[in-house]
């Protein structure tokens, strides 16, 4: 196997080659195929370490890239000049990418020869081998000293070197897709540029190496902004992450904080539960920094502990209030069914009554321990009531005859209306009230129909006696006589004044006159009529 001088050595006599001239080249395409493969599996290594460590987990170590095969030294003829012979710089790895985002377009590791679009024959014009068989590449401060290809041409020691050359630019061209179209950590974008410089500034290589550096600081500066936006992307979904956490604390909070009396025990619970399933998919969807994930945690655990500890408290207190609920219930049943045999109608219809008040006043129970008692204390009153109204039944049979009795008697009351004779009717109505009460008792049922029908006839002679007294009254009778005698007075003045202005022709005043007396004469006429009525 031919062996390539890449590690600085000292002079030596000989080198050894063994195999045909063109395994070198092969062994370099082995080597280069192989360092871009590891780099493009790196990506998929890196996502499964930060997906074990967002769920706690340890992650799975890593496979290290393969290196490229280093070639043996091989010592060379002794030259005038001995050259160094460095060893070519390792190969930069690309840096991880997320294992969700779907490679670029292109992205996918390239054949041999075909790593980038390096134009090998311009790549080429930056070398040259000296008579001693070292390799040089020009660049912008003057020629840097490569390495050696022993036992064989010049061009095929170039196109060695330009092949390493040609492995820098694919590992620059891969980071620069997978900054472009993918989202890389803010570490990971720093990894892999430096990792770019460091390949470039150890690697030897026949190219333009001065451009490429160039390449890598425009790349530094792309990677300095897409670190910077990952960074602002990062934060952002941080405090969405935050955001979402603090609304569920908060309206735990607003659960935990309500007024025991009002609380909807129920819903406010299932919705406790809800908030924690919440919870459990935002751990999932993304984890804050540990004070405020332990700070929040606190919050929302305290949360629903005083949520769950004020439940418990208030079914207590429930529980011993619904046994004193049930206890004062039972004792009004018991009044209520001791009471069911009473004859006592009146009586035992107020005690009822006053049962009932305190069943209200004593609070409810659960409705099926409520309707049970319920139905017992209604089962007492209806034994009660039923016996009452049989009572009542059979008295207002007894009473049916007095009813006949009264219905005479109203219908001869009524007949003294309109009232002619004051005293005559007042005599008769004193007759039939007499009668009425030696009929006795009415059904129940008709009492308050003809006691409402005989009232009536009263008020009407009530109210015919209270008129004529008011006409009769002597105060009011001399108060007529006294405004008559002033009317008439004024009468004859009035006439008096007519005639004097109906001598002197003045219209305006007679007519004022004549509207005077008109009035005069008006009330004096009233005033007799009611000295009249009192006669």
């Amino acid at each position: 196997m031919r062996q390539v001088t890449e590690q600085p050595q000292e002079p030596a006599s000989t080198t050894d080659v063994t195999d045909t001239p063109d395994t070198p080249t092969e062994n370099v395409q082995d080597a280069a195929q192989e360092t871009v493969q590891d780099a493009a599996q790196q990506p998929a290594q890196a996502a499964a370490a930060d997906e074990a460590s967002a769920s706690g987990e340890a992650a799975p170590a890593a496979e290290a890239p393969a290196e490229t095969p280093a070639e043996t030294a091989a010592e060379t003829s002794p030259a005038p000049r001995p050259a160094p012979r460095p060893t070519p710089g390792p190969a930069v790895t690309p840096t991880p990418r997320p294992s969700a985002a779907p490679e670029p377009a292109g992205a996918s590791v390239p054949e041999v020869g075909h790593l980038t679009s390096v134009d090998r024959e311009a790549a080429a014009a930056f070398g040259r081998v000296d008579e001693n068989g070292t390799v040089w590449v020009r660049r912008a401060d003057g020629e840097h000293e490569v390495g050696a290809y022993p036992d064989a041409t010049p061009e095929e020691a170039i196109a060695y070197f330009v092949r390493k050359y040609e492995e820098v630019v694919a590992q620059v061209d891969l980071f620069e897709q997978r900054l472009r179209s993918t989202e890389l950590a803010g570490k990971d974008i720093v990894a892999g540029v430096s990792a770019l410089r460091t390949a470039l500034s150890e690697t030897r290589a026949v190219g333009d190496l001065d451009a490429l550096a160039h390449r890598v600081e425009a790349l530094a500066t792309v990677a300095d902004e897409a670190r910077a936006a990952a960074d602002r992307a990062r934060a952002a979904h941080r405090e969405e992450l935050r955001t979402a956490r603090v609304a569920i604390v908060e309206e735990a909070e607003t659960i935990a904080a309500q007024d025991p009396e009002k609380v909807q025990w129920r819903s406010s619970g299932e919705r406790l539960r809800t908030l924690f399933e919440e919870w459990k998919a935002a751990q999932r969807e993304g984890r804050l920094d540990k004070r405020s994930e332990d700070e929040l945690w606190k919050r929302f655990s305290h949360a629903r502990s005083a949520f769950d500890k004020m439940r418990r408290h208030h079914f207590a207190a429930l529980g011993e209030q619904r046994n004193t609920i049930r206890s004062e219930k039972e004792k009004l049943v018991a009044e209520a069914e001791a009471l069911s045999t009473s004859t006592d109608w009146r009586g035992t219809t107020n005690a009822y009554r006053a049962l009932m008040d305190r069943w209200k006043a004593a609070g409810r129970l659960g409705r099926k321990d409520d309707d049970l008692l319920w139905e017992r204390f209604r089962a007492a009153q209806d034994v009660f009531f039923a016996a009452r109204t049989s009572a009542n039944d059979a008295v207002d049979e007894e009473f049916r005859d007095n009813l006949k009795i009264k219905e005479q008697l109203l219908l001869e009351a009524e007949a003294l209306l309109p009232i002619k004779d004051l005293n005559a009717t007042k005599k008769a109505l004193n007759s039939i009230q007499d009668r009425w009460e030696a009929a006795g008792k009415v059904p129940r049922a008709d009492l308050g129909r003809v006691e409402g029908r005989l009232r009536a006839v009263e008020t009407a002679v009530r109210d015919a006696e209270q008129a004529r007294w008011s006409r009769t009254n002597p105060e009011t009778q001399s108060r007529a006589g006294g405004l008559a005698s002033q009317l008439e007075n004024a009468i004859r003045d009035l006439e008096a004044d007519v005639e004097k202005a109906r001598a002197t022709g003045d219209a305006r005043k007679l007519a004022r006159a004549e509207e005077a007396l008109r009035a005069r004469r008006a009330w004096l006429d009233a005033a007799q009529a009611t000295l009249r009525d009192a006669r």
